[in-house]
């Protein structure tokens, strides 16, 4: 039967959407909740089991099959399809966003696990059992491939969320509509009607794609309480930033970096107690993430420093003062004085390939560890890179997270620090907008507490009154236990700390 191999392309279409839309569901979930790895965890399994609920009820489907596996089709397209921009829209405006997610996710899941075994009772004529089985099961697991690899590779990245949705639901609705030609002589009835239903649920999700920056506005314009003055997907995360009437908000998929209104207190206690705690002048300066530029600017205030070498991985964020004006005042122009270099690289990667000359100081700035990809900036493999980087005088300081919301996770990374060689002296500061924050301040070698700032900086937080009491930890933030552990590569502890701790505060 000509139309077999057809049928085989159809797998593949089906395992690649239905894995598209759980991905989808899994990173909106993330974004919005936080949570990255119990959430993306929580999704797949549901929709794997779900597909095993599909299956099983496929058994109970006797008649007019052909008909059937078009309607399915038709409707994972329209839940699939619409899945994002309705995660989107929901969260912000319904209290049960959970029930929606997790019911959606099984929706599509046992649709998917309907279409592959009546697809498979479809072609039981056409071949032998044993061939049918081996090529439908390779079949969907290049589907599955597929959808792997164009995920976080292009659809992402190139089309966002909802145009991805969207476009996998057209995708889905074209199969359907396909496939009212590839089994008309299965089909018995309704088949005009099945046609309908597909080309105008293809014109809606077609009229959706082109609509979907409007979608993803009022998505955002619903999570985020202030006026939204920036909105650009990179291939790495969501960026939004916000007017209100405390100044500007940036955030990075959904998690704020920063307020105008008070960022100050946040990178004057990032960047000066490493220059305090330098013995001499420092003339080159390595900053790890801070692609905001606001770091670099407090940086600049020394008049030794020659040269300032600022490695982020997202060029859109370091290109960001270019295309926002309120942020090139707030950094001052930092990132385009002719001192700084900005390499658009994985850290990680970057210390462990580059041979450089070792710095005097140097500036971690990266995003708290909530998944993975960012829970290896945090280990002892990483912050072994970073010491080979280092002249041995050389001083350097972290941000940690909160002491006060996430107290394992702050110890963790300080534990961390030491189990990689430095001497560490934690401390810590108040910043409106995040609460108690946390940092830390090391050295390779013993040294004693700094307790003033370097004089002749102009500072609007730190002075020589309040410098020593950022060291000062009250009882409720002091190392809880013993037993917390050490973030490995191999062992990433601290991911584990980090979500069980800020889950609390969903």
């Amino acid at each position: 039967m000509k139309r077999v191999p057809l049928l085989f392309l159809n797998v593949v279409i089906i395992a690649t959407c239905g894995l598209i839309y759980e991905l989808l569901a899994a990173t909106v979930s993330s974004y919005v909740l936080g949570d990255s790895v119990t959430q993306f965890s929580l999704v797949i399994g549901i929709y794997l089991s779900a597909m095993g609920v599909g299956s099983w009820l496929s058994g109970f489907l006797e008649t007019n099959l052909a008909s059937k596996f078009i309607e399915i089709e038709l409707a994972v397209a329209l839940i699939g399809g619409f899945s994002a921009p309705l995660l989107f829209l929901t969260f912000a405006n319904v209290s049960y966003f959970a029930v929606i997610l997790y019911s959606m996710v099984f929706a599509i899941g046992a649709l998917v696990g309907l279409e592959i075994p009546l697809l498979m009772r479809i072609l039981k004529d056409e071949l032998d059992f044993k061939d049918l089985v081996s090529r439908v099961l390779a079949l969907d697991y290049v589907g599955a491939l597929l959808a792997s690899l164009m995920f976080p590779i292009f659809l992402v990245p190139k089309l966002g969320l909802n145009r991805t949705s969207l476009l996998f639901g057209m995708l889905n609705a074209i199969v359907g509509i396909w496939g009212t030609w590839l089994l008309e002589p299965l089909i018995k009835k309704n088949l005009t009607l099945l046609r309908v239903k597909g080309f105008v649920l293809l014109v809606l999700l077609g009229i959706a794609f082109i609509k979907a920056d409007s979608l993803t506005t009022m998505a955002e314009d619903a999570l985020f309480p202030d006026q939204i003055v920036y909105a650009k997907s990179s291939p790495y995360q969501r960026i939004v930033v916000t007017r209100g009437k405390l100044g500007h908000s940036l955030f990075l998929n959904g998690n704020l970096q920063f307020n105008s209104f008070d960022e100050y207190r946040y990178h004057e206690a990032l960047v000066h107690p490493a220059f305090a705690a330098y013995q001499g002048e420092p003339k080159r300066v390595l900053v790890l993430g801070g692609g905001d530029g606001l770091a670099v600017r407090e940086i600049l205030k020394y008049p030794s420093v020659e040269s300032v070498t600022l490695v982020d991985l997202d060029p859109m964020m370091t290109g960001l003062s270019e295309a926002l004006p309120a942020l090139m005042e707030l950094n001052k122009g930092s990132m385009k004085d002719p001192r700084v270099s900005v390499i658009n690289a994985d850290a990680f990667v970057w210390l462990d390939n580059n041979d450089i000359e070792p710095f005097d100081i140097a500036i971690v700035d990266f995003p708290d560890p909530n998944n993975f990809a960012l829970g290896k900036l945090y280990t002892t493999r990483f912050y072994g890179l970073l010491r080979a980087k280092l002249r041995p005088e050389a001083a350097v300081v972290i941000q940690c997270t909160s002491p006060l919301y996430a107290r394992n996770s702050y110890w963790s990374i300080i534990k961390t620090l030491e189990a990689a060689g430095f001497y560490v002296k934690p401390f810590q500061t108040t910043v409106p907008s995040f609460g108690v924050w946390g940092y830390a301040l090391v050295k390779q070698q013993p040294f004693e507490t700094p307790q003033n700032a370097r004089e002749g900086i102009e500072l609007n937080y730190i002075n020589q009154n309040s410098f020593a009491s950022l060291f000062d930890f009250p009882s409720d933030m002091t190392l809880p236990s013993d037993d917390i552990e050490i973030n490995r590569l191999d062992n990433q502890a601290l991911v584990r700390y980090y979500e069980t701790e800020w889950r609390r505060f969903e």
